[in-house]
């Protein structure tokens, strides 16, 4: 498959199954994420898995955006150390976490698995509960797992502006 088709097949999916996910599947998740670029390969994110009962009901204390997963990850970027613009000072480490996200994103698709990129979800419980992820600006939260039978894009899935009205030619 070009990227072209993997990134137009991926959609938001909110049906997914608790079947287990071989553990290579997932090892080649997280590779692609680390394979994302960083401003100045700086690495200021982190990704948690959660998978274990425990630490997902956590999970769903801070978020009811789970879709009936049993795997999700939560991305995070960590502003100290990541790479400063000298010009303005803007800070790197947002973004940098959004292209690994990306790439998580783009890889679960590949892998012939579902997710949707949550941003509904309360930070603060989130660190509250996870006392590992304070000090971080978290980014997302990927419920993962295999598509559900009944599970299809949102029917605005394919919508999107044309190219005249989003690139500018200078």
């Amino acid at each position: 498959m070009s990227f072209l088709e993997l990134a137009k097949a991926r959609y938001s999916c909110r049906k997914l199954t608790d079947k287990p996910i071989e553990p290579e599947k997932v090892e080649r998740l997280l590779q692609a994420a680390i394979a994302a670029p960083t401003a100045k390969n700086a690495q200021r994110y982190t990704i948690w898995q959660i998978k274990s009962p425990e630490a997902f009901d956590k999970l769903k204390q801070a978020t009811p955006y789970t879709f009936g997963s049993a795997l999700a990850f939560v991305v995070g970027a960590q502003k100290d150390g990541a790479f400063d613009r000298p010009f303005d000072n803007k800070n790197f480490a947002e973004v940098d976490a959004a292209i690994v996200a990306t790439h998580l994103m783009l890889a679960i698709q590949d892998e012939g698995l579902g997710t949707t990129w949550v941003g509904w979800f309360d930070a603060p419980k989130m660190q509250q509960l996870f006392p590992e992820m304070q000090g971080y600006d978290l980014i997302a939260v990927f419920p993962v797992g295999y598509p559900a039978e009944d599970a299809k894009p949102h029917v605005r899935h394919e919508d999107r502006r044309p190219l005249s009205e989003v690139v500018v030619e200078l």
